[in-house]
């Protein structure tokens, strides 16, 4: 039993490494941007992780079949979706607010299960999307809470990724609830898909680029290996021998990881009612994402 423990405990850290990875992941982003445009950096990103992914998990992914691979595709489009919103989203609102709006995916997937599978939303969500949604104003709109035209496309960028996310999600789980499908490998194939559907729109709408300094080269390789490519193959590994709740929370820590990185990497400082605003989305999404009667069950067994 306390070997148990001691897995659940390694994996759980191993999840918040993923998540401290990706918190950093909208600094790495905003600097690599400034010589690298939006889909060039995107293909950069993920051909790096599937590059990275098929080496570590050759003999597994060689296996795939055709069903599979249809499906990679089908989420590797929607994972474009997701990270252009994301990219362009970092690009004109601050590393907080986008991170913040990015996670609010977690509303967003159960309202889309409504709407294509006439799936009742949770009271619990109704409370959650409501305190988030107070939240999300505090953020994005100014002290006499008129629109903040200044942030206003970076934000709208930034939600529309939580949006496509929650999107991807939703197709990811109709994908792996066939048997012939294999979840792993649909993963791996899904970044292969999105890395060359990113390419195909930076050869047609930019000029390719390459990395010109070693510092955007460093954030380069970062956001492919790192952020990308072992925090896939980690995060299935992880979550066997951890709780889907702690894989949650852990999860809902990294918008708070991106505010912390904005603060003492670029210098950003968000004002007092962006402060409160970020305070009550963490507030929600640990709301949504904690299970209470489980814990209920729990402590009344330890009693």
């Amino acid at each position: 039993m306390q070997l148990d423990k001691r897995k659940e405990l390694r994996a759980d850290l191993m999840l918040l490494l993923v998540a401290l990875c990706w918190g950093f992941s909208y600094l790495g982003i905003k600097v690599a941007l400034k010589e690298i445009p939006t889909f060039t950096l995107n293909s950069y990103r993920f051909l790096g992780a599937f590059a990275v992914a098929v080496v570590l998990s050759f003999n597994r992914v060689k296996k795939i079949n055709k069903i599979t691979l249809l499906y990679s595709s089908i989420i590797g489009i929607t994972l474009s979706m997701v990270y252009t919103g994301a990219t362009i989203g970092v690009q004109y609102t601050t590393l907080s607010n986008c991170a913040f709006l990015c996670a609010t995916t977690v509303f967003f997937t159960p309202l889309i299960e409504f709407i294509i599978y006439r799936k009742n939303p949770e009271k619990k969500l109704l409370i959650a999307v409501a305190i988030c949604f107070i939240g999300i104003m505090l953020m994005t709109l100014k002290s006499d809470f008129s629109f903040n035209l200044a942030h206003l496309k970076g934000d709208l960028f930034s939600l529309s990724t939580g949006i496509s996310y929650a999107i991807q999600i939703v197709i990811t789980s109709k994908a792996v609830s066939d048997e012939r499908v294999d979840p792993y490998i649909t993963g791996v194939f899904s970044l292969g898909f999105c890395g060359l559907v990113m390419l195909m729109l930076s050869l047609s709408m930019e000029t390719f680029a390459i990395p010109q300094s070693c510092e955007v080269l460093i954030w380069v390789v970062f956001l492919a290996i790192f952020c990308t490519g072992v925090a896939f193959v980690i995060q299935p590994i992880a979550q066997q021998y951890t709780e889907p709740t702690h894989v949650g929370i852990i999860f809902s820590l990294e918008p708070v990881f991106a505010g912390i990185v904005g603060f003492i990497f670029a210098g950003e400082m968000p004002t007092l009612k962006e402060f409160i605003g970020q305070v009550i989305v963490i507030i929600s999404l640990f709301y949504m994402e904690i299970d209470f009667n489980e814990l209920k069950k729990n402590r009344a067994k330890k009693t």
